[in-house]
C-alpha cells in the first residue's frame, strides 16, 4: 500500500521540500529576528535527517569492491542483464553489506523481497 515511501523521487522531492521549508525560516528569520524560526530551522534539520538518513546509509552502505564481488554475472541478452542489474540495485538499496552476508537466501522473507523486486523491475509503468 505504501510501496511509494521507498521510491527514489520520493526522497528527492522529500528533500526538496525540507530545502523550501529551511530556505522559507531562514528567510523570515532574517526578516523579523524572531526566535520562533530557529526553532522551526532546527526542527526542520532534525526531522529532515531523521527521515532520510535511513537512504543515505542504504546507498552508502556498500563500497565497490564489496559491489563487484556480490553483483550478479547475467549474460544473456539485454533485457535479462537489465533486470539482472535492477535486482543488484534493488539488493544494494535495501540492505547494508553486513546485513546482505548475514542473510539467509532460503528464508522466505528473502524470496518475498526477490519477487516484489522483479515485479518493479518489470513493471514498465510511469507510477
Amino acid at each position: 500500500m505504501f510501496d511509494f515511501l521507498d521510491s527514489d523521487w520520493f526522497n528527492i522531492s522529500l528533500q526538496i521540500v525540507f530545502i523550501i521549508a529551511l530556505v522559507y525560516d531562514v528567510r523570515k528569520y532574517r526578516q523579523t529576528k524572531k526566535k520562533e524560526y530557529i526553532v522551526n530551522i532546527v526542527l526542520t534539520i532534525g526531522f529532515a535527517i531523521w527521515v532520510l538518513y535511513p537512504y543515505y546509509i542504504s546507498y552508502s552502505g556498500w563500497n565497490e569492491k564489496q559491489k563487484s564481488e556480490m553483483l550478479s554475472h547475467c549474460k544473456g541478452d539485454e533485457n535479462s542483464t537489465k533486470l539482472c542489474k535492477c535486482l543488484d540495485d534493488a539488493t544494494f538499496k535495501n540492505y547494508t553489506y553486513e546485513e546482505y552476508k548475514k542473510l539467509d537466501r532460503n528464508a522466505s522473507e528473502y524470496k518475498e523481497f526477490l519477487k516484489d523486486a522483479k515485479e518493479e523491475c518489470l513493471d514498465d509503468s510511469w507510477f
